[in-house]
């Protein structure tokens, strides 16, 4: 399967510079595409093969020369496939969206590489990063204090939008393994090397055999996804990129800063088990395995490297001293075989192997591989097997031995600090109405409340404040509760067994979707007490184990945000119940449902304008009362789900909200786009560290100019006006938006645990964010990540201020404000992404004819209004303009992607007209496969 066409000769110029770097990704394309097409002559025939070849043709004709008998030749062409031909183009198309992927993430590190060769580092580095700490004359250890105080932490989430298995993900893994070798024969190649072409060959042959693999492995699931593969999906991540990477960024931290230790900021989070909102497949059941399997991945890596670690350090007591600890770890070991007499190191590593052997049967039930000595001894803790390695681990310093710790054993130590036995942090969330209607039934049974839901606000906190001070518990013995009570009782009391069995990190944060009043943290407070993770009362020493977490998200919960945790610290001993318990609070804010709610604009203008008031408002408790905020930001896939380039993303908070404390979640298939690749994953997570010490450290602490905010406010309140005109004020939209899109076929397809809508129903308020704003990609209008911006900016432009004044005013916010300049870049890309004549494609399948013209055209006037917009303020012309990286990639790229959409067009008429059968279907979600992976950050 051909790729890119080859650039012909040109000037010396930037853009022949530009083709002369991209020759590699344009080399390593056209390799996986002929080993690609290679494989669909031999499995298919060459009949398919050509078949491929001319879809792609007419879909590059449509695309690039608007040739309208190209289009009317790819109409007929696709309706006359078969179902078979269609769903073989389709798996052609999808693997070469997935192919393309792989060769450019070998040439964005490729870049990388020699950029930093060159002195250049890039934008987001650590480098980049340090450089600018110490021009603006922040030294080292002043910078490894402010990390010892931080807490950054990406929270992986499963959502409806995972569409890889895990099967096709290991394959693509090694194929990215191969594209790395190549490049390591042709760097050390000499001109006469006779080895080189041999290695080389050898090595195309590995990849044709993955390929082929690949060609034979089922894209879709048959059955539905249970929690227990999207935990295995994601623990995956784990074995290929954290567990390894993560220490090898402290350690490259601490060389650059030049500093022996630096505390463990960096953790990882997880909501994959413990995700209940909406999820009915989620509880004890999957809380449990999910703890238990990720505490099987950490203990099975620390094996491996106590096992590799036992056959280095064969030291020589006879040849080189030990610490007396050392040498009292090794004689406490039950290994006491004559050989090993005098290797102290191994007798201890082999006594600290019998103990995590034995941790392992303790917490998981799971048997190590190997059993020089048998299991014994479990550790207690993570604490007790990092005091055993700092033993080694000194005695090594003490005796000259720096470059033996360099290599494994600090890694190895590193990864327990930031993994310990539980691996992640497990997040708990659930709906807030699910709690209120748990505690009305406890209050009900116990004769204290016999209709709490119907009590007003003021009436419901007086009473859980007064339940909050009693030690006594609400459950009566003998008593019987619903379904619904006890198995949301049961996660509480599944959390307080699981902490103490994994340790306290274990579970940490209790997240409350829908938080809209202070009795919804109440209500939470007091189910802690009632299982005892709350121990002391509310007036006498209160401390609860986990930290109650609000999550504000639409526009509404926004802007309420900081008045209902002004009014929840002001409750009497909330404040210092806070205190005891870590002076941590932790604050959600949802990207997602604000952005359906809002539109763009107003989305992430309310936002910024939740964090300022938040901000204010624990400052000023930090005169009373010291309390750490710490802002989790929901961000998805989807510019129009908080996606967009994360380092952008964090400096362009308000100031003073960073703090060195942020999570964030990593959600759908940019997990897989981040973090599937190692060294691109580490280069991630520097990316979060790098804004973190930035938006920290150099960040302003003075806020936006008045002339902004306002400026911003009036944007905000026209582009939303504008968006909800069209989403919730035109009549038939509901109907336009489920007849072009394929957002029916999407919660049909078996691609995650959860539903795509929270209610039995086609309403837009009822539908998730997430298939929201997938389904608007996979049609390519990506409405929700630009709708609106247009139409403020033409009522800006339009408004009191003159003309040129307003539009001088925009433009300096855009040179001048973080905010506003990381939002437009974000609409840029998002338009950059779009494609109207793709888009009409879709609108076909709309029944009603005059419902799609009348939706579609205002639509398209939003579209243009949005284009001209950000010319007028930004001056570029041309989309991605400051961006050259994703140009490159999309011009790459989106030729294949669009025979996709055609395909998916036809055979989702076909099904909604009831020609449908298994191929048709297989052929759909396929093509949602293809697209997604071809778009990479659709959900």
């Amino acid at each position: 399967m051909p790729a890119s066409p080859s650039s012909t000769a040109a000037p010396a110029t930037p853009a022949r510079k530009a083709r002369d770097n991209e020759k590699p990704l344009v080399e390593d394309i056209r390799l996986l595409g002929r080993i690609l097409g290679d494989v669909i002559r031999v499995q298919e025939g060459e009949a398919a093969f050509d078949l491929v070849e001319r879809i792609r043709k007419l879909s590059v004709a449509f695309r690039r020369d608007a040739d309208q008998e190209a289009d009317r030749a790819l109409k007929s062409l696709l309706k006359s496939l078969t179902g078979d031909q269609a769903v073989s183009v389709i798996r052609a198309f999808t693997y070469f969206s997935h192919l393309a992927n792989l060769a450019e993430d070998r040439h964005h590190i490729r870049r990388r590489v020699i950029h930093e060769r060159a002195g250049d580092s890039h934008e987001g580095s650590i480098e980049v990063a340090l450089a600018r700490l110490r021009w603006a004359g922040i030294a080292p250890r002043a910078v490894a204090q402010a990390l010892a105080h931080s807490y950054i932490s990406p929270v992986l989430t499963a959502h409806p939008t995972e569409v890889q298995r895990k099967s096709i993900l290991d394959a693509e893994r090694v194929i990215a393994r191969l594209l790395t070798e190549r490049d390591e024969v042709k760097a050390r190649a000499l001109p006469k090397d006779a080895l080189a072409p041999r290695e080389l060959a050898a090595n195309e042959a590995q990849i044709r055999a993955r390929v082929m693999q690949l060609w034979q492995t089922r894209l879709l699931r048959f059955s539905k996804l249970t929690v227990a593969d999207e935990i295995e999906n994601a623990l995956s991540y784990y074995e290929a990129t954290f567990l390894r990477e993560i220490p090898r960024l402290y350690a490259d931290l601490e060389r650059d800063l030049g500093q022996p230790r630096l505390a463990s900021f960096l953790r990882m989070g997880m909501w994959i088990g413990g995700d209940r909102d909406g999820n009915p497949n989620v509880g004890v059941d999957t809380l449990e395995y999910a703890l238990r399997r990720q505490a099987e991945v950490a203990l099975r890596h620390y094996l491996t490297e106590v096992h590799l670690l036992g056959g280095e350090l064969s030291l020589s007591a006879m040849l080189v001293p030990v610490s007396p600890a050392m040498q009292a770890l090794a004689d406490a070991s039950p290994d006491q075989s004559e050989h090993r007499r005098d290797e102290p190191y191994r007798r201890a590593l082999a006594a600290m192997y019998a103990r995590l052997a034995a941790t392992l049967k303790t917490l998981t039930g799971g048997d190590a591989a190997r059993h020089a000595l048998a299991p014994q001894n479990a550790y207690a803790g993570a604490g007790e097997f990092l005091a055993d390695l700092e033993v080694v681990r000194a005695s090594l310093l003490a005796n000259h031995g720096e470059a033996i710790v360099a290599q494994r054993l600090g890694a190895l130590m590193r990864a327990v600090e930031v993994f310990g036995f539980h691996l992640a942090t497990m997040d708990l969330r659930q709906s807030s109405d699910q709690h209120e209607a748990v505690v009305a039934e406890l209050l009900a049974r116990a004769r204290i409340e016999a209709d709490y839901a119907a009590l007003p606000e003021a009436q419901r906190r007086t009473l859980l404040m007064r339940l909050l001070c009693d030690a006594r518990p609400l459950r009566v013995i003998g008593a019987e509760y619903s379904e619904h009570a006890m198995r949301e009782i049961g996660v509480f009391e599944s959390a307080l067994r699981l902490r103490l069995r994994f340790g306290a990190q274990a579970i940490r944060h209790y997240i409350i979707s829908h938080t809209e009043s202070v009795s919804d943290l109440l209500e939470v407070l007091l189910l802690q007490k009632e299982v005892g993770l709350m121990t002391g009362t509310l007036d006498d020493r209160a401390v609860a184990q986990l930290i109650v977490v609000p999550l504000f998200e639409t526009i509404e919960d926004l802007r309420s945000a900081a008045p209902i945790m002004r009014e929840f610290y002001a409750l009497p001993g909330i404040a210092r119940m806070v205190q005891r318990s870590g002076a941590e609070q932790d604050i959600m804010l949802g990207y997602s449902d604000s952005n359906k709610d809002g539109g763009i604009f107003t989305s992430n203008w309310e936002l910024y304008r939740a964090e300022i008031a938040l901000v204010e408002l624990f400052d000023e408790l930090a005169n009373g009362h010291a309390i750490r905020l710490r802002m989790f930001h929901g961000r998805g896939g989807t510019v129009g789900r908080g996606g967009g380039p994360s380092y952008e993303a964090i400096l362009a908070q308000p100031p003073g909200t960073v703090r060195g404390q942020i999570r964030l979640t990593e959600q759908g298939e940019v997990i897989g786009s981040k973090y599937a690749n190692p060294e691109i994953g580490r280069r991630n997570l520097e990316t979060l560290v790098a804004a973190t010490l930035e938006a920290t450290l150099l960040q302003p602490t003075k806020p936006a100019p008045r002339a902004f905010i306002d400026a911003a406010e009036a944007l905000s309140q026209a582009g939303m006006r504008a968006y909800r005109a069209l989403i919730y004020e035109t009549p038939g939209f509901t109907d336009y938006f489920y007849g072009a899109t394929p957002i029916r076929e999407i919660a049909g397809l078996n691609i995650g645990s959860r539903p795509a809508s929270r209610k039995a129903s086609q309403r837009i308020e009822d539908l998730r964010a997430i298939p929201w704003s997938f389904s608007w990609g996979q049609c390519r209008l990506t409405l929700p990540g630009w709708y609106g911006f247009g139409s403020a900016v033409e009522a800006f432009l339009a408004g009191p201020q003159p003309r040129k004044e307003a539009l001088a005013l925009l433009q300096k916010m855009v040179r001048h404000w973080p905010f506003f300049r990381t939002l437009l870049s974000n609409i840029d890309m998002v338009l950059a992404k779009s494609d109207l004549a793709l888009a009409s494609r879709y609108g076909e399948l709309v029944p009603d004819a005059r419902l799609r013209k009348r939706v579609f055209a205002s639509i398209e006037a939003e579209w243009q209004r949005t284009v001209d917009a950000l010319q007028l303020i930004t001056g570029e012309k041309q989309r991605l303009a400051g961006n050259p990286a994703l140009q490159r990639s999309i011009r790459h790229r989106f030729p294949y992607i669009d025979p996709l959409h055609h395909l998916q067009v036809e055979l989702v008429r076909r099904h909604r007209e009831g020609r449908s059968d298994d191929r048709v279907q297989r052929g759909i979600h396929m093509s949602i496969n293809g697209i997604a992976a071809g778009l990479r950050n659709t959900g």
